[in-house]
């Protein structure tokens, strides 16, 4: 019985441990022509431009789900910034700086096929964490 309750224990502290060391990364919403620094990581990323929308509309049935690129700058602390690519899609990959990851997660709004959206008015949500996280 002693054996068990002590098995438990450690099951318990050993599993506090792990969720106290595993943090979720930072979420950051920038809108176009924008920049916002991350308190974390003292990175500061500016949604510079919407270089391809081809999403499928929300509304339409597509063969393709289809991507959008932005671009995107990034600097890290007093560093000159440095100009980066990201997608949305099959084509998403995040990017290393300053031993922290940034991936875009989404972009806003969405394509319909009735409206027609304002390139000026888009909002980027990136996630920034610790490289290797």
């Amino acid at each position: 019985m002693r054996t068990k309750f002590t098995v438990l224990i450690l099951l318990f502290v050993f599993g506090i441990v792990s969720l106290v060391q595993a943090k979720p990364n930072q979420q950051i919403v920038v809108k176009i022509n924008q920049q916002k620094t991350d308190a974390k990581s003292k990175l500061t990323i500016k949604f510079s431009e919407l270089i391809e929308e081809s999403r499928c509309p929300t509304d339409v049935q597509c063969i393709q789900a289809g991507s959008a690129r932005i671009k995107i700058e990034v600097k890290n602390g007093k560093s000159a910034a440095k100009t980066f690519e990201l997608a949305t899609g099959a084509k998403a990959k995040s990017i290393a700086v300053g031993g922290h990851t940034i991936k875009l997660t989404d972009l806003n709004p969405h394509p319909a096929s009735n409206i027609r959206i304002d390139r000026n008015g888009y909002p980027a949500t990136f996630s920034v964490g610790k490289t290797g996280k």
